[in-house]
């Protein structure tokens, strides 16, 4: 059966939309395991290392980068949650620190050698400015209009 027309239920409601899946607090620690989960868990690397005449194959740690979608996947909540948590008050500073981390962990990595510096560089939206055009010298922007005019009294001056 439908709600009669004109009814006024909305008015008695407690609270707006469904409970969150995390509290702050509980993002803030999911968080914090995921850091320490990547830290514990290096990626493995297998190199064969040459000693005298002997080959082995041997496993080499690298450094396993933090991101938002690696953390999304290991607390369970789809990425847009996470996006949508730093639109609310109480999850917006917990969610800064969060980005602020992962953001720090990967341009410390890339800086030192132990991630790709480029793919870092990318996922980071850093980028180097280089003019390849004027030489570092200003540039005068030149309109059609101006080079019509140009055109036009140097006809006329013949």
């Amino acid at each position: 059966m439908a709600a009669l027309k004109g009814n006024e239920y909305w008015k008695i409601r407690t609270k707006d939309g469904r409970d969150k899946k995390l509290t702050p607090e509980e993002l803030l620690t999911k968080a914090n395991e995921y850091f320490g989960w990547c830290l514990d868990n290096p990626l493995k690397e297998e190199t064969i290392v040459k000693y005298k005449e002997d080959y082995e194959l041997v496993g080499v740690s690298k450094m396993r980068p933090l991101t938002i979608e690696g953390m999304c996947n290991f607390i369970d909540i789809a990425v847009n949650t996470f996006k949508n948590y730093k639109d609310i008050e109480d999850y917006m500073p917990i969610v800064t620190r969060i980005r602020q981390i992962i953001y720090n962990q990967k341009f410390e990595g890339a800086a030192s050698g132990f991630l790709n510096p480029n793919i870092i560089a990318r996922d980071l939206g850093l980028k180097e400015r280089t003019d390849f055009t004027s030489g570092d010298k200003s540039i005068n922007a030149i309109f059609s209009s101006d080079i019509l005019s140009a055109d036009s009294s140097a006809q006329e001056d013949s």
